[in-house]
């Protein structure tokens, strides 16, 4: 469901048995991708933050570190990083989103008023305004069998996600597939399908 060779953390995901192991090593793989990343096509712009010479930044954007910031990627107004954050290539981070603890691969869109939270965005990912990654769940519980108290949602590649949706802690969306508007999503939904409610998801035709 995700293309590895889309994000900088490949070598690191290509180790693990499931992609959500990745989630409470992010703040210890980061440092080492940044000792590696081209100096000529990185510039650090505050303590442990490397932006590329190519991507284009707000001023009123907020980044704080361990963050890396990818080429052509474009983070807008009042966007806020909170740390732990590895953003590839050709994303755009839209206005009042918000991101902690996760991996957005290449090309992903997360364009308005968004919070993703210790989650893997797949290639070309897109959410509509106003989609949440919910990562905590309610009891404080950890989250399935993962033995994560914070695990936010994998989307996998191409995946699309109406405005307003929630994807509830330890959500799973396959690749190619999409969620209506003002969804409330638990669970797994498998690739190529289209989530219309809970009890309503149907396969893709074609």
């Amino acid at each position: 469901m995700l293309n590895f060779t889309k994000t900088l953390a490949e070598n690191y995901l290509n180790k693990l048995k499931e992609p959500w192991e990745i989630l409470p090593i992010i703040k210890d793989i980061l440092p080492e991708i940044i000792c590696k990343l081209p100096r000529k096509e990185y510039r650090e712009i505050s303590p442990q933050v490397w932006i590329s010479t190519s991507a284009s930044v707000a001023d009123t954007a907020y980044i704080k570190g361990p963050a890396i910031i990818g080429h052509n990627t474009e983070v807008r107004h009042c966007a806020f990083i909170r740390g732990n954050a590895l953003i590839g290539n050709n994303c755009v981070i839209g206005n009042s989103t918000e991101i902690k603890n996760s991996i957005i691969f290449d090309n992903v869109q997360i364009p308005h008023f968004n919070y993703v939270g210790d989650s893997l965005l797949g290639y070309k990912a897109h959410f509509g305004a106003g989609v949440i990654t919910s990562n905590v769940k309610s009891d404080r519980s950890t989250v399935g069998n993962t033995g994560l108290k914070k695990f936010g949602a994998i989307v996998g590649d191409y995946a699309e996600i109406g405005c307003n949706t929630v994807l509830n802690p330890g959500t799973i969306i396959g690749r190619h597939s999409t969620v209506y508007p003002c969804s409330c999503v638990r669970g797994t939904v498998p690739e190529n399908s289209i989530y219309k409610s809970r009890d309503l998801i149907v396969r893709k035709e074609g």
